[in-house]
């Protein structure tokens, strides 16, 4: 596989698409710093909690690792190392998965359960603190908007390809 950039032309930002990636890797930044540190200050990692509170969501507690993994945007092994530090802190197990003989569950415990239960509220806190009241209405709306095509497939890798725009 090359490394080598592509000899077609670069498609350069112009001033206000580069302006528009810079704020918003800026968001990324701060919102995640300081939720970070809130989960950090009460034994949590944000890891942690995206782990503990999608397994309070799904039947039974469980979801297989690759599940999990893709959900966070992980490989199966990062996730694995992670949960295997989890697991030794009592806050999940793994269990074989019957449909994969090379997978395996993650299943929450009562103990991650309580950590999720009490971390909750600090991380909601938290969660408005850095982000949902610095906002209006309107521009919860816009992000929602926004996620969703972001979400959407993308039509193959052609850089050329229509990009809708605003209303």
């Amino acid at each position: 596989m090359s490394t080598k950039p592509s000899t077609g032309a670069v498609r350069w930002l112009n001033p206000d698409e580069d302006r528009a990636w810079r704020a918003w890797r800026r968001i990324m930044v701060a919102v995640q710093t300081g939720t970070a540190r809130d989960l950090a200050a009460i034994g949590l990692s944000e890891a942690d909690y995206e782990v503990l509170s999608t397994l309070s969501e799904r039947d039974a507690h469980t979801s297989t690792l690759g599940e999990q993994a893709d959900k966070m945007g992980w490989s199966r092994s990062r996730l694995s190392r992670h949960a295997t530090r989890m697991e030794a802190r009592g806050l999940l197990r793994r269990a074989p998965d019957p449909t994969d003989g090379r997978g395996c569950l993650l299943v929450l415990t009562a103990q991650g359960l309580d950590a999720l239960e009490n971390a909750a509220p600090a991380h909601l806190e938290s969660v408005r603190r850095h982000f949902i009241d610095r906002l209006a209405p309107q521009d919860l709306t816009a992000l929602e908007q926004i996620a969703r095509r972001l979400e959407e497939p993308q039509s193959g890798d052609d850089p050329d390809r229509d990009v809708p725009t605003a209303p």
